[in-house]
């Protein structure tokens, strides 16, 4: 049983494995509970399972507490609050997505879903990339930094554009090496129909395309927020667990939030005032601190005053407006 004490990544594997049996138990619960049928999910079901799964993932935060200390526990919150609000714009994004590919709520799910697993390993690859460059250079944090700053500052300046999905680089390459379907199929990714000379053959269908383009667009994400939270912690499980509890969050939450994501407009100025205050901390500590860590509970504290203030603004802004229907 020594294996389950043994450092890996700076934390104890019964760590990881804890870890790793609450994530399988919420994908099981998931897939064998809430969504072993295809159907549409209303804004209600929505929030309550949202509840839910931030309920789950505030608990997680209060067992690291109990587990590794406050300062831990409070660098997992930080983190998990900057990628929860980082995702609103994510959903934006998937919304439009489903909506360029016309792929009906009930099946929205499915490849959310798909979508998120995939996510939680391609994160993993690029957590543990930042890791092994923080760990060999402490210079690579003043990069993020200054990466963090540049994007804060960009967003707070730059006007909203929506991206040209239907020019999408891989969309392109994969419609000229595979064969893709003009009709939808149900819940399927593909299906077998026949060719030219009536021979059936394999072909991916648009929600296929979909699941691809949203891991695409998560991968964007992912470079605003793995800085992001490397620049709060260097404590891979705490920078790992932050970011994947968030995510898998993001499916229950986004039917409420592909509903009423217009209301949410103001928060982008939010997002961007927390990328360069997170930014401008490492150089704070590093540079008028004398190293020291900056206070996490003051990280903590703004973190949140940033995010709520954005929240309620873009609410009170645009109160009135109707909530958006899904496309059927």
């Amino acid at each position: 049983m020594e294996f389950l004490f043994a450092d890996w990544l700076g934390t104890p594997a019964w760590f990881w494995l804890a870890f790793a049996a609450v994530v399988l138990l919420l994908t099981a619960f998931d897939l064998g509970v809430l969504h072993k049928d295809d159907r549409e999910m209303g804004i209600a079901e929505s929030l309550r399972l949202s509840v839910f799964y931030i309920t789950i993932a505030m608990v997680f935060g209060a067992w690291i507490w109990w587990a590794k200390g406050s300062a831990p526990a409070i660098d997992y919150y930080t983190g998990y609050f900057i990628e929860k609000a980082l995702s609103i714009d994510n959903v934006f994004v998937i919304s439009m997505i489903f909506g360029f590919f016309a792929i009906q709520p009930k099946y929205q799910y499915r490849a959310l879903l798909w979508g998120i697993l995939a996510v939680i390993v391609l994160r993993g690859l690029m957590i543990a990339g930042g890791a092994a460059l923080v760990a060999n250079a402490h210079w690579v944090m003043y990069i993020f930094a200054a990466f963090l700053i540049f994007t804060g500052v960009k967003m707070l300046f730059t006007s909203d554009h929506d991206p040209d999905i239907g020019n999408n680089a891989a969309i392109r390459w994969i419609s000229r090496h595979m064969r893709v379907t003009k009709v939808h199929h149900a819940e399927h990714f593909f299906v077998r129909e026949a060719d030219a000379t009536g021979r059936l053959v394999w072909a991916a269908t648009p929600l296929f395309l979909a699941l691809v383009v949203i891991n695409l667009a998560d991968l964007v994400f992912a470079v605003d927020s793995v800085p992001a939270i490397f620049s709060i912690t260097t404590d891979t499980f705490i920078v790992y667990t932050s970011n994947i509890m968030a995510i898998l969050g993001l499916r229950a939450l986004y039917f409420a939030l592909a509903a009423m994501v217009h209301r949410f407009h103001y928060l982008k100025y939010a997002l961007a005032l927390v990328l360069v205050f997170i930014g401008g901390k490492i150089l704070i500590a590093d540079f008028a601190m004398g190293g020291a860590k900056f206070p996490p509970l003051l990280s903590l504290a703004v973190t949140l005053a940033l995010i709520a203030g954005g929240v309620v603004w873009s609410l009170w802004k645009t109160r009135g407006d109707e909530v958006v229907e899904l496309p059927e």
